[in-house]
């Protein structure tokens, strides 16, 4: 496995002068890769700030070009230098209607502008409690699967976000995450995707004080951070975590 991944989502987040004193404050680490998320409206702030840190996006469009008013084609981020996009959120899911086949076609466009993208997969609370997590998180994967194909699924990066934890304050046990994270490099191995190279993050209240057991998690190959991800010291922290857990 190649080095933990710590990527910052930042969400409908940000100012000039914030972002400015956030971006001066971070410095890329030996032995973590890092990255950070922001507002499309502040791709070219961050990406000229950021030095040995990857830039991405939050969301990014299926189509590649037409009459879709508002919408941001994967080749457009990979221009402002972009090297990752996450894809299919839950808030996406949940508030902006994305259907699994939906992120299944923008893995697929992100992919074919050389984007890595980050795809989020994860269960609700109700879900949780009915035994249905691994069935909800395979559902949402296989949408990925038909369209890309497995020798293309390898080269993207999965983040277990489970919806009850994201904002939430509270974050699951190591052991739920050990659960699930091996659950998913299982599904990938049983559906022909080499499993070994996917990079497979933790997302929900990941602070510093949680980070150290979470990433010595089995399969846990990195982070999602959202909240963390605006305070400096905060998301240093976690990635100087992930720097020592290294599996």
């Amino acid at each position: 496995m190649s080095k933990k991944l710590v990527a910052g989502n930042w969400k409908l987040n940000g100012s000039l002068d914030a972002n400015a004193r956030l971006l001066s404050a971070l410095a890329a680490l030996p032995g973590v890769e890092m990255a950070v998320c922001v507002p499309y409206p502040y791709l070219a702030q961050a990406g000229s700030a950021l030095q040995g840190i990857g830039l991405g996006a939050q969301n990014v469009s299926e189509y590649t070009s037409g009459a879709y008013t508002g919408e941001v084609s994967a080749s457009m981020l990979a221009e402002f230098g972009c090297s990752y996009t996450i894809v299919g959120h839950s808030e996406r899911r949940a508030l902006f209607a994305e259907s699994d086949a939906v992120v299944g076609r923008k893995v697929l466009a992100a992919q074919a502008a050389g984007l890595v993208p980050i795809v989020c997969v994860g269960e609700t609370l109700a879900e949780r409690e009915a035994g249905q997590v691994m069935s909800v998180v395979g559902r949402q994967l296989e949408a990925v699967l038909d369209v890309t194909g497995a020798d293309a699924m390898a080269r993207i990066v999965v983040a277990y976000e489970p919806v009850w934890a994201i904002g939430s304050g509270l974050s699951a046990t190591a052991a739920q995450v050990g659960d699930v994270h091996g659950g998913l490099r299982s599904w990938l191995r049983a559906h022909d995707v080499d499993a070994d190279g996917v990079r497979i993050l933790y997302g929900g209240s990941v602070k510093p004080e949680n980070a150290d057991e979470l990433f010595a998690v089995k399969d846990v190959d990195g982070g999602l951070i959202g909240g963390a991800s605006l305070v400096a010291e905060d998301f240093m922290a976690i990635c100087r975590a992930a720097m020592v857990k290294q599996n």
